[in-house]
């Protein structure tokens, strides 16, 4: 018992080094601050700054809430360990295992310490080589991270979609809403690799197939970039993408086109037309952003990984079914053996060791 009583104390003494690191004294004066916030009055006049504020309220009440649940654990286990008779200790170790859980948790948390990790993301997937193969692999992708952000309890919108022509996705954009989404998200930048039977040949060939992913931070209040007007192309067209009569029959679709810069980004599913242009807006604001972080560091990429196409030797994940099971992460070495869990969005081990490379 005496080496379990030591655990505990370890556990204890990770728990305060955690919780320095997360400055969790700072996170509850502004939980404070910003409850006045949603108390006053005109709150709700601007409903998007209405929401960052709520979001970011409940992302710092649900760490502290965790760091107060695991001191008070360690406090009751240790508490048992001096009462606790020896065939007793088989619930002291489980609960020794569920604790390791949560603060793994917890200590995943000090990782996010970028300066927009707590900004929800914008993704952006965009089929390699590979053909219709390779539009099919981008929706397969496209149904992993979306059921991976439903698991976590956010939500996604989409952005824009181009379907392919026989089956699949050329490319689509989606918006994540969740606390830290682009923090735990932004290591997902790179070519994702497939390998697997051909569902689209006769002689079920082996197909090896490339997808790009991008993330992105959505920043809707950053000093460093702003839109001026003259600055932008604007251009109304009818929705390519599924949707209501409405999408379809009326022009809301926005395409921007900034000038200076070349880029362009469209939003088009939106119902109505100045929804679609905040979102737009919201892409273009995170692209200048981008490029000018690039300018910067030029040799690091920070949201997107290299500037390579989706091909051979570019690859940051490789996703095997055939002819073994394996998905394997390139940068971190870190492995599943069910690509199906993995397609079904069950992401946490591979997330947990990109972040740990942040450390």
């Amino acid at each position: 018992m005496a080496d379990l009583k030591e655990v505990f104390h370890e556990q204890q003494q990770r728990l305060a080094a955690i919780a320095k690191k997360l400055n969790l004294e700072q996170k509850k004066k502004e939980v404070i601050e910003l409850e006045a916030k949603t108390s006053q009055t005109d709150f709700w006049q601007d409903n998007e700054s209405a929401q960052q504020v709520l979001q970011k309220l409940g992302g710092f009440k649900d760490v502290i809430d965790q760091a107060a649940r695991l001191e008070s654990q360690l406090q009751q286990a240790l508490e048992l360990v001096d009462i606790a008779e020896k065939q007793d200790q088989s619930f002291l170790l489980q609960e020794q295992g569920k604790i390791e859980k949560e603060l793994r948790k917890l200590e995943i948390a000090t990782y996010l310490n970028g300066a927009h990790d707590q900004n929800e993301a914008i993704i952006s997937l965009h089929a390699g080589q590979g053909g219709t193969e390779a539009m099919d692999w981008t929706e397969m992708l496209f149904r992993m991270y979306s059921r991976y952000v439903e698991q976590r309890g956010w939500k996604w919108i989409l952005i824009s979609e181009s379907r392919g022509e026989e089956a699949g996705l050329k490319s689509i954009t989606f918006q994540v809403k969740g606390p830290f989404a682009y923090g735990y998200l932004r290591r997902e930048s790179g070519t994702h690799r497939l390998v697997r039977q051909s569902p689209f040949n006769a002689d079920s060939l082996r197909q090896t197939s490339f997808s790009l992913v991008e993330v992105l931070p959505v920043l809707s209040e950053v000093k460093e970039v702003e839109l001026d007007p003259k600055d932008l192309e604007v251009q109304f067209c009818r929705s390519s993408s599924q949707g209501g009569q409405n999408v379809q029959k009326v022009s809301t679709a926005v395409r921007l086109k900034h000038k200076p810069s070349g880029l362009v980004v469209e939003c088009q599913t939106q119902r109505y037309q100045e929804q679609n242009r905040k979102i737009a807006e919201q892409l273009l604001k995170a692209k200048l952003w981008q490029q000018r972080q690039q300018a910067k560091q030029a040799e690091i990429n920070q949201l997107k990984g290299s500037h390579h196409s989706a091909s051979w030797g570019t690859q940051i994940r490789s996703y095997v079914l055939h002819p073994y099971k394996l998905v394997k992460d390139l940068r971190t070495n870190y492995e599943e053996k069910n690509p199906d869990s993995v397609l079904d969005g069950n992401l946490e081990g591979f997330i947990e060791a990109e972040l740990s490379l942040l450390v």
